[in-house]
């Protein structure tokens, strides 16, 4: 079975746990980008066609709310494990909330909607920095194996990324699907619920998985045998996790959006705050939370793949093939498409050009560059779409583009954290730089919200402020990169 292959890279046998965790990874995140894939078209779907028939506007403060709590609730799921019930315990019962979830969405009808959309959060935040916390302790802190490991760990992500549209895109949307299903005396426009299904079903093989390789991971993830944390602490945790998820939920009403400016005031004070103190270790968090803000505004417009782009895929894209109709879903694994093909060039070309290598900042000045571009290139394909559909192409070239721009960023991003941050706060920057993320995705659903598919003119406006957006943005870090490599004191 799959756990039992014992992984080889650049010529050191791995971990024999890393097999096991690499293919529960690729089932939990084929599960994860299968919903992602699907939802926000289930959710503007017409109630007769099996949709939620959600307004644009409406799906798209959903879409932000969701992807945004699944990276919030990490910092309390980290917490969880590492405090009381430990890694492995939260992998295996962030994985059970997770299938439940997907299966609730499979169940159809409002209320199975959202108490679905509500374990998948909750269990992928048990879940996620659980898994990740796992691959580490396979490795001695100064094992060589490490990077090529976790480089592995981070292709069965992407393998399940590919996969997951494929499956269930071809199984909500597949008019050859629909057409099966009606033979056997099946309501065709149940489909959305077998997509659903299918993401319980990849999450399940995970769990099975995992259950079944558990002797590999004796001693490792264990619960800690001394529960030092405090109630106060504990109360703290919990309190604030609530109280900011709260807000910016708060924050969708009428009258109340100016709350949403806390996102971007929150770190601007911070770094204030720690670029007036003289000392190296404010100098360098001072670094980390400009960094914050540029990976904010990059997620803010990246997540609009699953949202404005992929409405622009299924409603003004044309999707025929050789006579065949692709499903539009099919259109998210170009994605991690590229990043399995292009982040071995990006790491041999880091490496090839070693201290020569640009820094930190330009790194994400390029992020941000590719991003504007990306958008750039979506602007004459959304005036096209005034004459006829738009060629898939444009999403080729767009995700390219895009996907560029994350390998200049997330993994740089990652990196610099551990470099940055000081030795006893190294998990709580973590936390920062994973609540960038859900900042991020928080704005991408606000944004995601001036979407048009009926006004090409108003459409390519609005891609174009996305362009502008990187543009100003990358322009700001390139301006910066002198003061912060000041603030960063040494560290690349």
């Amino acid at each position: 079975m799959p756990g039992g292959i014992q992984l080889q890279i650049s010529g050191a046998a791995q971990p024999a746990g890393l097999s096991t965790l690499f293919f529960v990874e690729l089932w939990e995140r084929f599960s994860y980008y299968g919903m992602r894939a699907i939802l926000v078209f289930f959710m503007v779907a017409p109630v007769a066609e099996g949709g939620l028939g959600f307004s644009t506007v409406q799906a798209a403060l959903f879409y932000g709310n969701y992807t945004m709590a699944v990276y919030l609730l990490a910092l309390p799921g980290g917490f969880i494990a590492d405090r009381f019930i430990g890694a492995r315990n939260a992998v295996l019962i962030g994985g059970v909330i997770i299938a439940l979830g997907h299966f609730a969405l499979a169940a159809g009808g409002m209320p199975a909607f959202y108490a679905g959309v509500v374990l998948v959060s909750l269990g992928t935040g048990l879940f996620k920095p659980s898994i990740s916390a796992m691959v580490g302790e396979l490795y001695e802190a100064d094992d060589p194996r490490r990077d090529a490991g976790f480089t592995y760990f981070y292709m069965g992500v992407n393998i399940g990324g590919l996969l997951a549209p494929l499956v269930t895109g071809f199984l909500a949307q597949s008019a050859a699907f629909k057409g099966w299903l009606a033979s056997l005396g099946f309501d065709p426009a149940t489909t959305w619920h077998w997509g659903f299904a299918a993401a319980g079903v990849g999450m399940t093989i995970a769990l099975g998985i995992f259950m079944a390789r558990t002797s590999k991971f004796a001693g490792l993830g264990d619960a800690p045998s001394v529960r030092a944390t405090g109630w106060l602490e504990v109360t703290a945790m919990f309190v604030a996790t609530a109280g900011l998820l709260a807000l910016l939920l708060v924050s969708d009403q009428p009258g109340l959006e100016w709350l949403r400016y806390l996102l971007i005031i929150v770190p601007l004070a911070a770094i204030a705050f720690f670029s007036r103190r003289e000392d190296l270790e404010a100098g360098r968090i001072a670094a980390i939370f400009v960094f914050f803000v540029a990976a904010m505004v990059f997620w803010s417009a990246f997540e609009q793949a699953g949202l404005s782009i992929a409405l622009f895929s299924d409603r003004l894209t044309d999707n025929v093939l050789f006579g065949w109709a692709i499903p539009s879903a099919w259109y998210q694994s170009l994605n991690p498409m590229f990043v399995i093909l292009l982040g071995p060039l990006f790491i041999v070309l880091w490496t090839a050009l070693g201290v020569r290598q640009p820094t930190t900042p330009v790194k994400f000045a390029m992020a941000l560059g590719l991003l504007a571009a990306s958008f750039l290139v979506m602007v004459p394909a959304a005036l096209s779409t005034a004459a006829v559909p738009a060629s898939p192409l444009w999403l080729v070239v767009y995700f390219l583009l895009i996907t560029m721009g994350e390998l200049c960023l997330s993994p740089v991003g990652l990196s610099a954290m551990t470099k940055l941050a000081p030795p006893r706060l190294v998990g709580l920057m973590l936390g920062v730089w994973f609540l960038a993320a859900a900042f991020g995705n928080k704005l991408a659903g606000v944004f995601g919200t001036g979407f048009t598919s009926d006004d090409p003119a108003g459409l390519a406006s609005y891609f174009a402020s996305f362009a502008a957006f990187g543009g100003a943005a990358a322009l700001a870090m390139l301006a910066l990169t002198p003061w912060l490599k000041r603030q960063m004191a040494g560290v690349r």
